[in-house]
């Protein structure tokens, strides 16, 4: 039994959309052998597919691939689709739909080598990124900017108002058309909603929303999607029909704005916002999910909330956005919404998961997501960021025009990467039993 088997079941499940009981009904096989197959190394009960059987799934895949790219050619190239204003660039999911989602993904399982470090690519040799950054970000910039690099691009940043030309009051229209003239692409992250719109709009070359304000926070949503789908088909389930409970500050919390938009592209999904009165979410995005015939809850009460529910996105009580009354108001609310691991396992299954965009207010008492929870294998924070490398990679490849060249632009990796990332990492295939 080995980890390449196991991956390369989940992956060929959720690229399928299938549950466990319908792939083994799909690839004529009984639901417990497939189980068997699907065992963490160490079971009694693990098994071996038989090669007959990987030559099936894989001529299947082959057939789905063939059938997308056909449909493909209708209404063009994926950059072509998710165009923003005529341009390719990337401001809000509102670009997406469910298919273009769902070919992005397939783009970024083909840098998931790159992204584990086993594989090098180059396409982007030659290409620089300017990371504009403008509000603190330490996983988003990196991210891109590592992202980028694999690809075998450079990055040039800029971190904070103070050492912009912008703090000697140069327009964000001049910032951008002058940075268009050093850069390739940019990322640009801004704490005023619409402000990275502007940028898109001074320059032809590729502009990612990093986040603005509490307006949207694309790529973010996105991997958050990406994980979900991947966590889900470890699990034998697809997205459609789960049940999602997003908990805290919901409405300046841009990342869940995101990810609403996204969910609701797919079928019979139920939403649960759990979250402090006065930071429910935007009525607006409440009324858009209800209307593509979704489930909608709204609660301020965390055990009724988490009752039943496949995923919990926790956010942080996001206070830098508080107009001030709101600062006085909202100071009680931090023991009644901090998640924690006793919450967890009175209102959660076994088989939930349990997200966070980052950062979390890790001090003790926080209205937020308990770091007792690290050593819980249900807590996919980690696997989260981990999954924004793969999906920014593609996004770049996308935006650039290079994702074709991916593949067989790629060579081994001359170095020994860890066998896992963090020391203190859950056993990732803990659920399976």
């Amino acid at each position: 039994m080995n980890v390449d088997q196991q991956s390369f079941l989940r992956d060929a499940m959720r690229r399928l959309n299938l549950t466990r009981e319908a792939f083994s009904q799909r690839i004529g096989v009984t639901r417990r052998a497939l189980d068997t197959w699907l065992l963490p190394d160490g079971s009694s009960e693990a098994r071996g597919m038989p090669e007959i059987v990987q030559r099936f799934v894989s001529e299947i895949l082959q057939a789905a691939s063939a059938t997308e790219a056909t449909q493909s050619v209708q209404p063009g190239a994926l950059r072509d689709r998710i165009l923003f204003e005529g341009r390719p660039q990337l401001l809000s999911v509102d670009q997406f739909s469910r298919d273009s989602v769902e070919a992005l993904f397939r783009v970024a399982d083909i840098m998931q080598p790159i992204a584990r470090r086993q594989k090098v690519s180059r396409v982007l040799e030659g290409a620089v990124l300017g990371n504009l950054f403008f509000e603190a970000s330490t996983r988003t910039r990196v991210s891109f900017g590592a992202a980028f690099c694999r690809l075998g691009g450079s990055v040039c940043d800029t971190t904070g108002f103070t050492f912009s030309s912008m703090a000697k009051g140069e327009s964000i229209y001049d910032t951008s058309r002058v940075m268009s003239g050093y850069v390739d692409a940019l990322v640009v992250r801004h704490p005023e909603q619409g402000s990275v719109a502007e940028f898109a709009r001074a320059t032809n070359i590729p502009v990612i929303n990093g986040g603005d304000g509490a307006g949207e926070h694309p790529s973010q949503a996105l991997l958050d999607l990406y994980t979900i789908q991947r966590e889900f088909s470890r699990l034998g389930r697809i997205v459609d029909g789960a049940h999602i409970a997003f908990v805290g500050d919901l409405k300046y919390g841009r990342t869940v704005h995101s990810l609403v938009k996204l969910l609701s592209l797919y079928r019979g999904l139920k939403f649960t916002l759990i979250a402090p009165a006065g930071l429910e979410l935007p009525a607006h995005l409440a009324d858009r999910i209800s209307r593509n015939g979704h489930v909608v809850v709204q609660t301020a009460s965390l055990a009724e909330g988490l009752a039943g529910a496949d995923v919990v996105y926790a956010t942080r009580i996001q206070k830098e956005r508080f107009e001030p009354k709101e600062q006085e108001q909202f100071e009680g609310y931090t023991p009644d919404f901090q998640i924690h691991q006793a919450l967890i396992d009175a209102h959660c299954s076994p088989r939930t998961l349990v997200m966070h965009p980052l950062p979390r207010d890790s001090r003790p008492g926080a209205n937020d997501l308990s770091t007792d929870l690290n050593h819980d294998p249900r807590l996919a924070i980690f696997r989260q960021t981990d999954n924004g490398i793969p999906v920014r990679m593609a996004l770049f490849a996308v935006l650039l025009g290079v994702e074709d060249q991916v593949p067989r632009s790629m060579r081994d990796a001359g170095w020994r990467p860890p066998a896992a990332i963090g020391p203190d990492d859950a056993a990732f295939d803990a659920l399976e039993a």
